[in-house]
């Protein structure tokens, strides 16, 4: 998923930040392990973009995040630690605790040097402030002379 810069034109530019891979199930969306990528909610207000990871199960020490030429690359290493005792053994297996990268290209408008992130219950939030040249500015009247 990428944002690109367009001009005034629509759909808007959060329309166009996910076209196509928000539900793009393709083999990009599976680790290399073939288990799926945590899922991704991208949301934009006029003050931020807001991005939510969804990752159960780990800790925010888990987490990388790199902001590198305006790409924003979410990861994780997280091994699998076994957890059976003795004389037990897993039947079914179907926890998935693996390595996964995301990235994301920022648009224009988004000020890399104020990414805060924070991780609670389950989800990775990653708050992206917008430049504040790039914040609409409200309607004002002109005086003419």
């Amino acid at each position: 998923m990428s944002l690109v810069r367009f001009s005034n034109q629509l759909p808007s530019m959060f329309d166009r930040f996910f076209e196509g891979d928000l539900f793009d199930w393709s083999n990009r969306n599976f680790s290399s392990t073939n288990t799926t990528l945590p899922s991704v909610n991208i949301k934009e207000n006029p003050d931020e973009f807001k991005v939510e990871v969804a990752a159960p199960g780990f800790d925010k020490g888990d987490f990388k995040l790199e902001l590198n030429h305006d790409v924003l690359t979410i990861s994780s290493e997280k091994t699998l630690e076994d957890e059976t005792k003795e004389n037990e053994h897993f039947t079914k297996r179907e926890f998935s605790y693996q390595s996964f990268t995301r990235s994301f290209t920022l648009p224009d408008s988004a000020d890399g040097d104020r990414i805060d992130a924070n991780y609670e219950s389950g989800i990775l939030r990653i708050s992206i402030p917008k430049r504040e040249e790039s914040k609409p500015k409200p309607s004002r009247m002109i005086e003419i002379k």
